[in-house]
């Protein structure tokens, strides 16, 4: 038996060569502890986890019921192209996030379209003074180079302008090695983090600058995909528990789509 470092939703552990692998919860994917599991598998983990009443949830814990779903992923571990629940589908990108309106089951998801940037924005709570901003760069590029194992060259920028900080991370299919963690896989691993929701084993992410702990009021993710979502006018109209927004900018060929959650 070992211990998931990188993954406290997983069970069946063992140790082989040197590595421990584990099955992961809901879809029994074996997953390699010496990286980060990806999004689709910790999502339909998450998914099962909250039905049997067995996940652990942080004090204030809310589910944002459109974000999260039940997601259908492949054998690798990436979400399929098409995603439903009942007779309803819709189709995603490669982080999940739903592209297209909400159709019957003959919907036709020709390809899963791979989301090429991230924009994590984050309001952090008010203070006097601004932070000083080398030493905040500093820790966001090493911390996301090292405890989610993010090349650097995959972090475009960090930037601060109080009380937003910004962190653009940019991964396209050409520039992706086989060995690679992608992008928004980093990005959901980091989001959960900041929520005090960590994936990690027995291993809380404390974001200090100086010396000073940094508590956020509000996060919010940007995804660029390499092709523009299909949503109509229509869908855009707010919902009553979650929002997703389609923000028309025009990035290279992609368009931003919004998820906005508040820690």
């Amino acid at each position: 038996a070992c211990i998931c470092e990188k993954n406290k939703r997983v069970t069946s552990c063992r140790q082989a060569n040197g590595v421990c692998w584990c099955d992961s919860i809901g879809s029994g994917v074996s997953v390699n502890c010496n990286t980060l599991t990806s999004k689709c598998l910790l999502m339909k983990a998450e998914v099962t986890g909250s039905k049997s009443g067995r996940r652990e949830k942080p004090k204030d814990a809310f589910e944002d019921t459109d974000g999260l779903y039940d997601p259908e992923c492949e054998n690798t571990g990436v979400f399929k192209a098409k995603q439903c629940s009942g007779n309803t589908c819709w189709c995603v990108n490669t982080a999940g996030v739903r592209r297209t309106d909400k159709h019957d089951a003959d919907l036709k998801c020709n390809r899963l379209v791979r989301t090429t940037g991230i924009i994590v924005e984050m309001k952090h709570a008010e203070r006097n003074a601004p932070l000083n901003t080398e030493s905040l760069k500093k820790f966001f590029r090493e911390t996301i180079a090292n405890r989610y194992m993010l090349d650097g060259r995959y972090i475009t920028s960090v930037q601060y302008e109080k009380p937003y900080i910004t962190i653009n991370l940019n991964q396209n299919s050409s520039d992706k090695s086989s060995g690679d963690v992608d992008i928004a896989d980093v990005a959901y691993y980091f989001e959960k983090d900041v929520k005090g929701d960590s994936i990690f084993h027995n291993n809380i992410l404390n974001v200090s600058i100086d010396n000073e702990e940094l508590r956020f009021e509000k996060t919010v993710v940007y995804y660029i995909d390499e092709i523009a979502p299909e949503f109509s006018m229509k869908s855009l109209t707010p919902g009553l528990i979650a929002v997703i927004v389609v923000v028309i900018v025009a990035i290279v060929a992609g368009i931003v789509v919004l998820v906005s959650s508040n820690k």
